[in-house]
């Protein structure tokens, strides 16, 4: 037997491990559905590729048998980030940063709407994606919808940030770095490096003292990392928003995520055997899936939809099924096997800390058997958190954990619609009224801080 076939073994008996798991806040049918679910994660790494392959079972599906006639995804989806800015009437920017371990990355800027489009004096905010995402999401939504765009409009200078390994930050000034050099990293080195050569690029450029910043799932988890590691770097933002905020893991219970939580030692091991350090889809699955699955009149739809919301939370009343190939088009952007396994770790025991090599490779690494905890109590920026209660990746419980560690907590805000998801902070059809325009209302307080 080689590796591939035990290693589909494993995955088999934990499917069926899987259902045992206890319910708690999530729907037990959901669970008893695990096995199907996860069999769109869990397919037969293929090492010749070195990549996993996502839904394989829709290869099963005879399109023409359910679809007579398919429409193309929307041109937004082929668009890059700045093409869709400008494309909506603002003004876009491209800037490079490179970080200290010279990692080459791309950020964007929207200076304003073109009849405003001077950023002089304008207080500058910085966004950050979540994991396999990029600053595409912050303005798919459009114009008077996507948070980037509602920013842009009430005056702020906006800058979006793109982290190593996504779409736009594939490059390194070392041109024959290998591939596994390049990908060994998890959202610590995110965290403790791209974000704050991010920061100190955009307080050069635009001559402001401090900046705010906003952060969604991901995007939060870099920030607890610097402010904690760094804690100089507090100084340097007015506040800190949080969506869908992930540092505590423990009561996370998006199924696919707790099924990588039983698994995460053995897959580490099949990874490194098989050269895979990148987590990213296969060009075949990705044209299938947009340009078929996921047009707008596809009686697939809702198979679409749910694939999506399988890790994040069931809410399709907040989705715009006809964004969804151009969200497509755009996510995943790429990742880290290392940053979901750092996840991973987290969700056995209710800490926050850095990513764990096992004992031989911590006493390298740290000096001790185990990794150390990142100290919340040195987050001296003030921060509000924004939870949901239909969120399986930033659960209720963990949300108060972190609240609760952090040195300058200001609030903690339930949107106020239980069904709202961990990506409906991003593309929910209400997401202005439920959540943004309460962001603006923080962000105000503190406006007069920014450029003095």
């Amino acid at each position: 037997m080689d590796v591939t076939e035990k290693f589909e073994k494993k995955l088999q008996r934990a499917d069926t491990d899987f259902t045992k798991l206890p319910d708690g806040d999530v729907e037990p049918s959901l669970f008893r559905r695990g096995p199907y679910a996860l069999t769109a994660f869990s397919r037969i790494i293929k090492p010749q590729e070195k990549e996993v392959e996502y839904l394989d079972f829709l290869d099963k599906v005879d399109v023409k048998d359910i679809v007579k006639a398919l429409k193309e995804p929307s041109d937004d989806a082929k668009l890059t980030t700045v093409e869709l800015i400008d494309k909506y009437g603002y003004n876009p920017e491209t800037h490079t940063v490179v970080t200290y371990d010279k990692y080459i990355l791309e950020m964007h800027r929207i200076t304003g709407p073109k009849n405003n489009s001077d950023p002089d004096g304008k207080p500058a905010v910085l966004l950050l994606h979540g994991i396999f995402m990029s600053s595409a999401d912050w303005i798919i939504l459009g114009p008077g919808k996507a948070l980037g765009y509602i920013l842009a409009d009430a005056g702020y200078d906006v800058w979006i940030g793109n982290v190593r390994g996504n779409t736009y930050c594939r490059k390194h000034l070392n041109s024959a770095i290998n591939e596994k050099d390049f990908w060994s990293f998890s959202w610590h080195e995110i965290g403790s490096r791209d974000l704050p050569a991010m920061i100190d690029f955009i307080l050069e450029k635009t001559g402001n003292r401090k900046i705010f910043y906003i952060g969604h799932s991901q995007g939060t988890t870099n920030f607890f990392v610097m402010a904690s590691e760094l804690p100089e770097y507090n100084d340097k933002i007015i506040s800190m928003h949080a969506l869908a905020p992930v540092a505590y893991c423990q009561h996370m219970t998006s199924p696919p995520l707790r099924f990588l939580s039983m698994i995460d030692h053995q897959l580490s091991l099949v990874t490194k055997f098989f050269g895979m350090y990148e987590l990213r889809l296969t060009k075949e699955f990705y044209n299938k899936f947009t340009s078929k699955f996921c047009a707008e009149n596809s009686i697939l739809q809702p198979l679409c939809s749910n694939l999506l919301f399988m890790i994040s939370g069931f809410n399709p009343s907040q989705m715009n099924m006809t964004l969804l190939p151009t969200i497509l088009g755009h996510t995943p952007a790429g990742a880290s096997v290392k940053q979901t396994l750092h996840y991973s770790q987290l969700m056995k025991k209710n800490y926050f800390r850095q990513y764990d090599y096992g004992f031989s490779g911590n006493l390298k690494k740290y000096g001790r058997l185990s990794p150390p905890d990142y100290d919340l109590s040195l987050i001296t920026t003030p921060v509000i958190l924004h939870y949901s209660a239909n969120d399986w990746l930033a659960h209720i419980k963990d949300v108060e954990s972190l609240y609760k560690e952090l040195g300058n907590p200001v609030a903690k805000i339930r949107v106020p619609l239980n069904e709202f998801n961990h990506l409906d902070f991003l593309w929910a059809k209400d997401a202005n009224t439920l959540l943004y325009e309460k962001i603006l209302g923080f962000m105000s307080l503190y406006e007069k801080e920014t450029i003095i």
